[in-house]
């Protein structure tokens, strides 16, 4: 094996391993490498959260903290990043009590673990550590940047960094089945009433421009061909693509990780896209947004979102946190499977692609790239690089260049019933309309895969559907357009009558098949029905279900 440095940053020193293999997992290397299994090893597949540890990364001039599932991430991928396990919150020297603070608030340990004791938020223990480290990346990410010293919990009145519906969210990806969960985010608002204990981000930034450096000065010959490959550029990463198209393609890892594993494969030499630095990016205009593939769906949801605020609940339902904080976009679509919840959702925005090689580039509609299950048309020296999503068009109401807000379902105005018996066309839709809504059915509301997703997007000119667009998931061999549905839709008036019509087609547009997750008569059923909701949910009628349900504690 070629020599193949690994090197990263834990408790403040420089960890150097030398023929790490390509496909060894993070969580192998720390529990039988490194000793260090406080980080538990649970599902493998990175559902239970028990092998959570957070990453940090300097990221313009700042650093960015991600809790990850180390069983399905890669260890080489962490190379020049820094580490925390459970067992380092309270040995690392660079997390640090403020400055002021009086001497009790240096003795003990991590808020993220006193908040967990305190509130009794551990019971068997197996899951704690995931917890744990879930908690302490959102103690970084929320908390510390709100510290300016003291031991004093923040002033009353003030919005709490960390509410109920954040550490709901933020810790749907660990799973426990002893607590209930209630303690667990109570233990989550707790920390920042706690002595506060933050990352000394000056010196940790410095090292990892240190560790940054030192590699940079390796010998050309050491690891002149390394079985993991991962250029910092778009042209050195096609022209590895181009070298070695048999490499297994990876990006955050959180489905070829499972394919470790579970299913054992090997691969004896990995390309890793997430180092190129074109790929990384997010660029917006007044027509576009450009997704990089290698951006974390955490990062692409939250530009999605800030379009369109109603995508938010199902953006936060994808996997848990810490699978959107290693997995990408474009990892996620290049991969295929017809049950990825982002692919419906592209497709009803009308996305395209962008595939590259050596060669050039070429561009086409998401749709068009499956060929059949898990299989697409992309040549063996090409990679997806950008995914480009238009924004609503312009309307001649709003100032020119500024792109139209497209709007959850809004309601329309109470008409009577037209002479020939049917209802009249949405009113909302007079002066024109762009609304979007996406729907995920699973049997369990977080951390699940889809049995049905549905993603609807319509643009309604003068109570007349002028373009439909929707994408289906869970109910075909690929990620699909529902075109017939659409071409029922398109040129009818917004009414009951016309969405009937469309559901009965959408229902027999597809021949979903029967699995664990649903039967191929439940999913046909679950499609008409969406359409319906969402048509009603357009007229202003309330629709109870999980997603707007909240449970107010009893006192």
């Amino acid at each position: 094996m070629t020599t193949q440095r690994l090197q990263f940053l834990r408790r403040g020193q420089t960890v150097a391993l030398n023929n790490v293999p390509p496909d060894r997992t993070l969580l192998q290397v720390l529990r039988e490498d490194l000793g260090s299994t406080g980080t538990k090893e649970g599902c493998g597949e990175g559902d239970c959260g028990a092998c959570t540890v957070v990453l940090g990364e300097a990221r313009d001039g700042k650093v960015r903290y991600s809790a990850v599932n180390s069983c399905i991430r890669l260890a080489h991928s962490i190379d020049g990043m820094a580490l925390w396990t459970v067992e380092d919150l309270t040995a690392d020297p660079l997390i640090q009590p403020t400055g002021d603070a009086p001497p009790a608030c240096a003795a003990g340990l991590h808020p993220a673990q006193e908040a967990m004791v305190q509130c009794h938020g551990s019971q068997c223990g197996f899951c704690t550590p995931g917890f744990v480290m879930s908690l302490f990346g959102m103690y970084q990410q929320h908390i510390a940047p709100t510290v300016h010293g003291g031991c004093a919990a923040p002033p009353a009145g003030s919005s709490p960094p960390i509410t109920r519906e954040r550490a709901q969210e933020e810790l749907s990806g660990n799973l426990c089945r002893c607590t209930g969960y209630r303690p667990i985010l109570d233990a989550a608002q707790q920390m920042a009433a706690l002595p506060p204990r933050v990352v000394n981000e000056a010196t940790l930034l410095s090292k990892l421009e240190l560790l940054g450096q030192s590699k940079r000065a390796l010998p050309a010959d050491f690891a002149s061909n390394p079985p993991y490959l991962a250029p910092t550029s778009l042209p050195a990463l096609l022209a590895a693509r181009a070298a070695h198209p048999q490499a297994q393609v990876v990006a955050g890892c959180t489905d070829v990780g499972l394919w470790v594993t579970k299913q054992h494969r090997q691969y004896d030499r990995i390309l890793d896209v997430t180092r190129a630095t074109e790929l990384r990016q997010v660029q917006q205009d007044a027509q576009h947004i450009t997704i990089g593939a290698a951006v974390t769906l955490t990062d692409a949801f939250a530009v999605l979102v800030a379009q369109w605020p109603q995508l938010h609940r199902f953006a936060s339902r994808f996997a848990g946190l810490p699978v959107r904080n290693s997995g990408t976009l474009g990892g996620n679509v290049a991969n295929g499977s017809p049950i990825g919840d982002s692919m419906p959702l592209l497709i009803a925005l009308r996305a395209r692609v962008v595939l590259a090689s050596v060669r050039g580039e070429r561009q086409l509609p998401l749709e068009d790239l499956y060929t059949g299950y898990r299989q697409n048309v992309m040549a063996p020296d090409e990679l997806l690089v950008r995914i480009v999503v238009p924004r609503p068009e312009v309307t001649a109401s709003e100032p020119p260049g500024r792109p139209k807000a497209a709007s959850a379902p809004q309601p329309c105005e109470a008409r009577a019933p037209s002479p020939a018996g049917g209802s009249e066309p949405c009113a909302a839709g007079s002066m024109g309309a762009n609304i979007l809504q996406a729907y995920k059915i699973s049997k369990r509301f977080d951390d699940d895969i889809s049995a049905v997703c549905l993603v609807i997007h319509l643009d309604i000119e003068a109570g007349t559907v002028r373009r439909a667009s929707l994408g289906a998931g869970g109910v075909a061999a690929i990620p699909a357009r529902a075109r017939q549905t659409e071409a029922a839709l398109t040129g009818q008036p917004w009414t009951a009558e016309t969405v009937a019509r469309a559901a009965q087609v959408l229902q027999g547009e597809f021949t979903p098949i029967s699995d664990m997750r649903a039967s191929g008569d439940y999913r046909r059923t679950v499609l008409g029905s969406l359409l319906q909701r969402f048509w009603l949910e357009s007229q202003g009628q309330a629709v109870v279900s999980v997603e707007n349900f909240r449970l107010q504690e009893a006192v």
